[in-house]
């Protein structure tokens, strides 16, 4: 089976060498280094480690699964054991995801470099991989797995145990009769191509058949005016049906002959409908679409919080690689927490906790070298400077040292008009937000003062927060703390994003400008919301807002971003590392837009005059009703791969997030026993009052009586983005991973409510 794509992957030196397999030190701490023998398997596609060469072996990472590899020296980890091991030999393996490093030292440095160009060399391989590829290689991973005695055929008890591991519930005699079928050598096992006609007959959707057929007047194929008539019938293409239909057929029809006659097979109609352009996310809203050239704080801003976590924040790792998985997932707004260090050097941690430290000037380098990888517009560095006077000037000196050019140190065109720059104005510049002294304080004598720009609750939150306490009108401390010495040098870096304390709307109206920026806590802002939703949106039209987690999540777990976008809050900060629900929203939202992290806000959001209010909304537009009929499901994985005799029970939960009259789920019946081809056939129907704030939620669980039912995967997006007609819904893992090739197949049907949309 792994001649597949073995045929296709360039014969070459070092992936040879590592087929053979090489003993390196895994590193997982100063104090954990232990010798491994790493294997690159037949197929090309999976590394499997042994404890020595020639000792069970057990996989350990898929090819699909690695981000990147990075040389020793870019290694937290192996910076640190530089007396040890000579950098040269070391080299990082990131995943995709959440899942850590894989820090591996070699015996030398040709036999790092041996496996760090092969790797990139598959890593490359895979990433532009097509469709075909991309399944040949999904059915190469199965065989392997069900093929127990590696000798490259199966037979039907292997089969029979695959099947489970595939979660196919299946009538004994019918698998045997879609056995022999396939086994036309006729030796009493499955090899590569009979497996694959195997896999076929196990694949064939009777409803996308059904639609085929409703169309095709032969029942053979779809004609030019056919597949006309399907697009503009059923996935609502509109005026552009007809070129369109020729630019698919051309992309999707596998025969040369069809594609000369204009005519679509069933094979060419599956691989559209299972293509990017019958995928239920609009083609259109993935590249570059949206306005750039209109006032940062009329954008929504993919924003992280405690950046440098990458686990809770009371005893959780400290790295630089949480700023890098951030910005490399579209993050525009960091933050860096700063306090004195040993030996003359700020560090970056989460104070009065047991968090790990890291050095200020590592997290500048990082943030330099990644700033700009996945998005050209501007990058925010919300400081929190807990530090004295003589480190904050080496803070100035690390950020316009080791950032250069792309740090914003003076107003564009020298001057700051009446309004905010636009993402356009500022690409590839990092701007500094924090506390700015003003002009009389800097001619004064350094004066103790208080460090600004987050406000917290003055209760265990606040001291948990380690966010500056909020402040009086007239000034005064509600509750005393040591004061801070603001140097001037850190003062000047910031133009644009000057941090000051929230009061009220009014006050902020009265004595603020458009360049500073106030931030909430969840429970500040939310009662603000309730309070005054409509002065909320209203302050959001001129002022950047940032809302950050409660000090009470020790877990780093989230809120939900949707009610603070709902009010037109624009920098809404994620614990980014912790995965679940809420990050889902936040990946949806910022999925559109070319992913760089910058979405335009409603215009009734962007309005000063708005009267919008998130508690009692009134759409300027009509209420829309969606109609989805959830109709079957493919090749569902597994909830536990370890239980080979489970099949899971499947259900689609949908689920709206937007203003609260819109927010509801509806789910579909679960099917028993079946992950494979399951089929719901079922119609859920919502009411929406404000589309333009609205998010789906399609979620895939596993039912179970006893408890809880288990997440299988999901996919969310902007309700502007959806597609209507006949979609696929590529799942994603609880990490945002593509879970290929599972998906779910739906049809989906907008139309707007005649009578006008009340609240």
């Amino acid at each position: 089976m792994a001649y597949l794509l073995q045929g296709r992957l360039p014969i070459n030196q070092d992936l040879l060498l590592m087929q053979k397999g090489t003993v390196m030190r895994k590193v997982r701490s100063k104090s954990w280094k232990k010798l491994r023998f790493f294997r690159l398997q037949d197929d090309g596609m999976t590394v499997w480690h042994a404890r020595q060469a020639g000792g069970r072996a057990k996989p350990s990472f898929s090819i699909s699964d690695v981000d990147t590899v990075r040389e020793g020296h870019e290694s937290e980890l192996l910076r640190n054991l530089a007396e040890e091991f000579p950098l040269e030999q070391g080299f990082t393996i990131v995943f995709h995801g959440r899942r850590s490093n894989l820090d591996l030292v070699a015996n030398s440095v040709q036999e790092a470099q041996t496996w760090m160009q092969g790797l990139q060399l598959l890593v490359s391989f895979v990433t532009n991989m097509d469709q075909q590829e991309r399944l040949d290689q999904w059915l190469s991973d199965w065989f392997q797995r069900g093929d127990k005695n590696q000798d490259g055929r199966m037979s039907f008890g292997e089969v029979q145990r695959l099947l489970h591991l595939m979660n196919v519930e299946m009538d004994q005699e019918y698998a045997f009769q879609l056995f022999q079928t396939a086994d036309t050598s006729q030796s009493g096992t499955l090899e590569g191509e009979e497996f694959v006609e195997f896999y076929k007959s196990l694949t064939q959707r009777p409803e996308v058949q059904e639609l085929f057929e409703k169309f095709s007047s032969d029942g053979q194929k779809l004609t030019l005016l056919e597949f006309v008539d399907f697009l503009r019938e059923e996935q609502k293409e509109g005026e552009q049906a007809s070129d369109l239909a020729l630019e698919l057929i051309d992309r999707y029809e596998p025969s040369e002959s069809g594609k000369l006659r204009h005519v679509l097979s069933m094979d060419g109609f599956l691989g559209y409908l299972c293509s990017k352009d019958g995928d239920i996310f609009n083609p259109t809203c993935y590249p570059l679409y949206q306005d750039m050239t209109q006032p940062l704080n009329h954008y929504y801003i993919n924003s992280s919080h405690n950046t440098y976590l990458v686990g809770d924040q009371l005893c959780g790792q400290s790295s630089v690689e949480g700023y890098i998985r951030a910005l490399k997932r579209g993050c525009r707004c960091v933050e860096v927490d700063i306090w004195d260090g040993p030996s003359g050097e700020p560090i970056v941690y989460h104070g009065h906790t047991l968090t790990s430290r890291i050095p200020f000037k590592d997290v500048v380098a990082a943030i330099g070298q990644y700033a700009f990888q996945t998005s050209d517009y501007p990058v925010i560095l919300s400081l929190e400077n807990h530090c004295s006077w003589e480190q904050q000037e080496i803070i100035v000196r690390h950020l316009t040292e080791i950032l250069g050019d792309q740090l914003l140190t003076t107003a564009l065109d020298g001057q700051l008009l009446t309004q905010l720059p636009s993402p356009e104005d500022l690409r590839r510049k990092i701007l500094v937000k924090g506390k700015k002294l003003t002009a009389e304080e800097e001619e004064e004598e350094p004066e103790a003062d208080l460090e600004a720009g987050q406000e917290a609750e003055l209760d265990l939150e606040a001291q948990l927060e380690s966010e500056p306490q909020e402040l009086s009108p007239r000034g005064e401390d509600k509750k005393k703390k040591p004061k801070a010495i603001l140097c001037p040098a850190l003062s000047a870096l910031v133009v644009y994003l000057k941090a000051v304390t929230f009061y009220s709307f009014n006050h902020s109206r009265e004595h603020y400008h458009f360049y500073e920026t106030s931030s909430f806590s969840e429970t500040k802002a939310k009662n603000l919301i309730k309070e005054a939703g409509d002065e909320f949106v209203q302050h959001n039209t001129w002022q950047l807002s940032r809302v950050y987690p409660s000090g009470l999540r020790t877990d780093s777990s989230n809120y939900n971003p949707q009610e603070f976008w709902n009010a037109g809050c624009q920098m809404v900060a994620m614990n980014m590392q912790t995965a679940g629900l809420e990050m889902d929203l936040c990946d949806g939202l910022f999925r559109q837009n070319a992913g760089c992290g910058y979405v335009l806000k409603p215009d009734f959001l962007r309005d000063a005059q708005s009267s919008f209010h998130p508690e009692r909304p009134i759409s300027p537009f009509k209420a829309q009703t969606l109609i989805i009929q959830v109709i079957s499901g493919q090749q569902l994985p597994k909830v536990d791969d370890t239980k080979e005799q489970s099949i899971v029970d499947p259900l689609v939960r949908v689920e709206i997030f937007g203003v609260r009259p819109d927010t509801t789920r509806q789910e579909t019946s679960y099917v028993e026993n079946n992950g494979f081809n399951p089929y719901w056939g079922q119609t859920l129907c919502f009411r929406v009052l404000v589309p333009e704030l609205a998010l789906l939620r399609f979620v895939v669980k596993d039912y179970d009586w006893k408890s809880r039912n288990d997440f299988i995967g999901q996919y969310t997006l902007p309700w502007s983005c959806m597609q209507q007609g006949y979609r696929h819904i590529h799942l994603l893992s609880k990490d945002g991973l593509s879970l290929h090739p599972a998906s779910i197949f739906v049809h989906i049907c907008t139309q707007e409510v005649l009578e006008e949309a009340e609240s």
